[in-house]
């Protein structure tokens, strides 16, 4: 499956901001997807993944109460909805998704990725 971010920006410290993943060439609703970040210079991580049936949710502790990781499966899309943003959380942000009814959170357990959307917040 091909997948698309969009959505990124710039916002100020406190500012919210939803990013969002399209899908081509299939159908979600088999898919766990997942949302991970890069910053310059660092690994990419993990931060938040939604399971493929169940719609069970989990998060990096950075983000709990701040982001929520939803889908929508007729429009093959899943969102990140970040609130209170802190200049930590800038990054370029992407999804990644894989065939699987369980949420993932390992980089080698996603088989397909966005190609990215930058998130910058100044404080």
């Amino acid at each position: 499956v091909q997948l698309v971010e969009s959505g990124g920006g710039s916002v100020q410290a406190g500012g919210s901001l939803r990013v969002s993943c399209a899908a081509s060439g299939r159908s979600l609703s088999r898919y766990a997807m997942g949302w991970f970040r890069q910053a310059p210079g660092m690994a990419r991580e993990f931060v938040a993944a939604i399971s493929g049936i169940g719609r069970t949710t989990y998060y990096t502790d950075s983000v709990k109460g701040r982001f929520t990781i939803s889908r929508d499966n007729a429009r093959s899309t899943v969102y990140l909805q970040m609130n209170s943003l802190k200049p930590e959380d800038t990054a370029a942000y992407y999804c990644a998704g894989r065939l699987g009814s369980n949420y993932y959170v390992d980089i080698p357990d996603y088989t397909d990725w966005g190609q990215g959307t930058q998130v910058t917040v100044s404080s």
